[in-house]
């Protein structure tokens, strides 16, 4: 965390920035100083109040002169040190704020770069709506942490130790008064024995209390989860009439959230109480002590005053202290959570001495891979094929039998326990992934959208894509004269996942988005599935001029063999192993798994 807030300046960094870096150590150095101004401050306000109430109960009584000749000083000073000590701290407060949100920011930003960078496998198996509440929960931890640590913890520490050591050594006072003061071994050791007594209760009863606050923010983490759950997958739960299955569920957590709450609530009465009992036995001692000085001729009034409002002054910060602490210890497990997902590491790495793809035409090899999810069941077992630049493949294949992994393995998204991909001689391991996923556009079958506009949507393929080449690629694929019958067109909100969309006009968008992308390789997991034949036919018809036009390399995993029909080589795959391959022509006569398929979606064809 110290170097969002001390950042290293040096000129061979890749992120330098001389006036940002040397302006974040300024705003610490200036804000560290406006700290220990306003606690001299502070502190020098007891001495003032003191002053005053011994001028005013001796020189005043023997004297013929006026409030402001007798005690005028003091009150002025008195005025200016409380002034001055809010002054400084509201500074302090203002000086600290950009540095911190800043650091925030940087964390957030590096957390969520990481996050995005991880491979497939983890996003497959996160949960997101702990991951949000995780990552949400983190972020103001830092904040707390940052802010408590100048804010109020530094602040209260200084001005114990100034108190402590005045009533230890009054020779300290010179630094605050200009005069020494003795006030006796009793004050310091009732005063450290406060702080020390304080400290060990609520670092202990805070530290018991942290497990009801880990209960609490699981069972959050839990209900938060089943909540973002349900609420995506809204369709499947009205489909099945489980609303009243969801909300017992998400009940049932809320129901230990609140157990646990409980806990936390009724333990925090038992801190306050304590706290409060050790710090106003400790005020009554001083008080005692003091008394028994003025009775014995040794301290004045003034001093009594003082002494009760200098350990007085330290009682708010104090009881503050210790919210301060239980806080900051939740704050720290959310930060440590949020630090363990910086600490989880890709298991797809680019290899030290990868260079950007260098593309000559698109073609694709695979050489004897072989690749598995989990070692007892391999998925791709030696498989080998090869797709000349230009040409359009097509694999096919009964469900389970490999054919969507390769598009995966293509992609980098996993990466292969034995044999080769190349394009264009390259093994793909040794490019880096940025100008390997570049060089490749897909249409998946599950076409993915955000909540924003068509127009956002289509131009994601393409981010300094004009408008005009938007309507281009909507047109090719057979989507504008759709979108302009939306109420607001190209600006129409898709919803959730697209959810104001059919499935047809999310797939039709994906298409558009893929061809604004105009990647050298394309690649296609059963791309109109959701498309009416009529449809279907005038977009295949669409992408067939393109891929001419371009020579794009073209993969394309097709569950419906009639529209592959004009593929280059289609390549048949039964568990995991290539079993046929050959033109269309040439695998529908005879007896083959190709001719069995076609003639059962012949029979029985797709919608």
């Amino acid at each position: 965390m110290a170097k969002y807030l001390w950042p290293k300046v040096t000129k061979r960094s890749p992120n330098f920035d001389l006036k940002g870096d040397y302006g974040v150590k300024g705003r610490v150095v200036l804000a560290l100083g406006l700290l220990v101004g306003g606690k001299l401050l502070n502190v020098r306000v007891p001495f003032y109040f003191k002053d005053i109430v011994d001028s005013l109960n001796i020189e005043f009584l023997s004297s013929t002169g006026t409030v402001w000749t007798v005690a005028g000083a003091a009150i002025v000073g008195y005025g200016l040190a409380r002034i001055g000590s809010t002054a400084f701290q509201e500074l302090r407060n203002a000086v600290f704020a950009s540095v911190a949100q800043g650091a925030i920011r940087r964390v957030a930003r590096n957390i969520f770069d990481h996050l995005l960078h991880l491979d497939l496998n983890f996003h497959l198996s996160r949960e997101t709506g702990g991951l949000s509440r995780a990552i949400d929960r983190g972020t103001k931890g830092i904040s707390f942490v940052l802010t408590s640590m100048v804010l109020h913890i530094m602040p209260t520490a200084l001005e114990i130790a100034m108190v402590c050591g005045i009533l230890v050594n009054p020779n300290l006072l010179i630094i605050v008064t200009l005069k020494t003061y003795n006030f006796g071994a009793q004050f310091a050791g009732v005063t450290v024995a406060t702080m020390v007594a304080y400290a060990i209760f609520t670092v202990r009863t805070t530290s018991w209390r942290t497990k009801f606050r880990r209960q609490a923010n699981a069972a959050e983490n839990r209900a938060a989860t089943i909540a973002v759950d349900s609420l995506l997958n809204f369709e499947a739960v009205k489909h099945f009439n489980n609303e009243q299955f969801q909300i017992n569920k998400y009940d049932a957590f809320l129901k230990e959230y609140e157990s646990a709450s409980l806990k936390v609530a009724s333990s925090l009465t038992y801190l306050n109480i304590g706290q409060n009992f050790i710090f106003s036995a400790s005020l009554t001692a001083m008080m005692y002590f003091a008394a028994q000085g003025i009775i014995a001729g040794g301290l004045t009034v003034g001093e009594l005053v003082m002494i009760n409002q200098l350990v007085f002054q330290l009682s708010l910060p104090l009881n503050f202290l210790g919210s301060v602490y239980r806080e900051l210890r939740q704050s720290l497990v959310d930060m440590n959570t949020l630090f363990s997902l910086q600490r989880l590491n890709a298991s797809i790495k680019e290899s030290p001495n990868a260079k950007p793809l260098q593309l000559r035409g698109g073609e694709i090899k695979f050489e004897d891979v072989r690749f598995w999810y989990h070692p007892d069941k391999v998925v791709l077992d030696n498989v080998s094929f090869t797709i000349l630049a230009g040409q359009k493949v097509a694999v096919v294949g009964p469900s389970g039998c490999g054919k969507s992994t390769i598009l995966k393995l293509l992609y980098r998204f996993y990466d292969i326990q034995g044999g080769r991909i190349l394009i264009d001689g390259q093994d793909i391991r040794h490019v880096t992934l940025d100008s390997l996923r570049r060089n490749i556009g897909i249409i998946p079958q599950d076409t993915t959208l955000f909540n924003d506009t068509v127009l956002y949507n289509i131009r994601y393929g393409n981010l300094q894509a004009s408008d005009e080449q938007v309507f281009v690629a909507a047109r090719a694929s057979q989507i504008h004269d759709a979108i302009m019958s939306f109420p607001e067109g190209y600006n129409t909100k898709v919803g959730e996942r697209g959810s104001m969309l059919s499935g047809g006009e999310k797939q039709r968008l994906a298409v558009a988005r893929v061809i604004l992308k105009d990647a050298p390789i394309l690649t296609c997991d059963e791309a109109t599935s959701a498309l009416d034949t009529k449809t279907e036919r005038r977009i295949l018809a669409s992408m067939k001029t393109i891929l001419h036009n371009s020579r794009q390399t073209s993969l394309f995993i097709a569950h419906r063999l009639r529209t592959i029909f004009d593929s280059d080589l289609i390549i048949v795959m039964d568990r995991g192993q290539i079993v046929e391959s050959g033109t269309h022509q040439q695998l529908s006569n005879g007896d083959t798994l190709y001719a069995s398929m076609l003639q059962s979606q012949e029979q029985n064809p797709l919608p």
